[in-house]
């Protein structure tokens, strides 16, 4: 678990918040399990680094003044422009309770319906997850090795290893393997077929002058 110092905010004006960013700091708010709402500010460096390292669900102890508190970042402004933290919230959690958040999916493998020609579809790319704070996982793999054309993986298909529980609903398609598809050749020298047109007004040739 790592350890980000932080330190409280007691000034909330814009100005202040502006001077904060331009400091590299991000002003955010901590609450949660037996905490009272608190302004903070913290290093915005050492915060991308943390999420960087261990992930978006992080268990991170953020030190205040002294006093620790565990906490994950529940949400988060950010400037993609500049790949800057506009501004955090931090819940602070009970390590001996269950908490349920949104892990990321990765496919693994080469799946045997593209080396076909077929094409793979991702419809689904996170999952939510029930698990003690300590155990919730950076990502959850999905392997599609075996996955051939018109094939289907589901959440049912997870192989879950660790101690956490789905909660997404089984059926739902994480990915498939489209068949290839197949591209009519249009000749552009096909004659037209004999007919007269549907709208022959104004076509009459030799169109007398008064």
């Amino acid at each position: 678990m790592s350890t980000i110092k932080a330190q409280e905010r007691k000034t909330f004006k814009k100005s202040a918040v502006k001077e904060l960013r331009i400091k590299g700091h991000v002003p955010g708010i901590i609450y949660g399990y037996k905490t009272d709402n608190k302004a903070v500010s913290l290093d915005s460096v050492e915060l991308l680094k943390v999420l960087r390292d261990d992930g978006r669900n992080a268990i991170i102890q953020l030190d205040v003044e002294g006093k620790k508190h565990s906490v994950m970042v529940n949400d988060m402004q950010m400037d993609t422009m500049k790949n800057e933290i506009l501004h955090a919230d931090f819940l602070v959690v009970n390590m001996d309770s269950d908490v349920e958040v949104a892990v990321p999916l990765h496919l693994t493998g080469d799946a045997q319906g593209v080396k076909d020609g077929g094409v793979l579809q991702q419809s689904l790319h996170e999952v939510m997850v029930s698990a003690k704070p300590s155990e919730i996982p950076q990502q959850i793999e999905a392997d599609i090795s075996e996955l051939a054309v018109n094939d289907t993986l589901t959440v049912a298909d997870l192989k879950t290893e660790g101690k956490y529980t789905i909660s997404t609903e089984q059926d739902q398609v994480i990915a498939s393997i489209l068949p290839p598809r197949v591209e009519e050749e249009i000749d552009s020298g096909e004659e037209q077929e004999p007919g007269e047109p549907e709208n022959e007004e104004g076509r009459e040739e030799g169109t007398k002058a008064e």
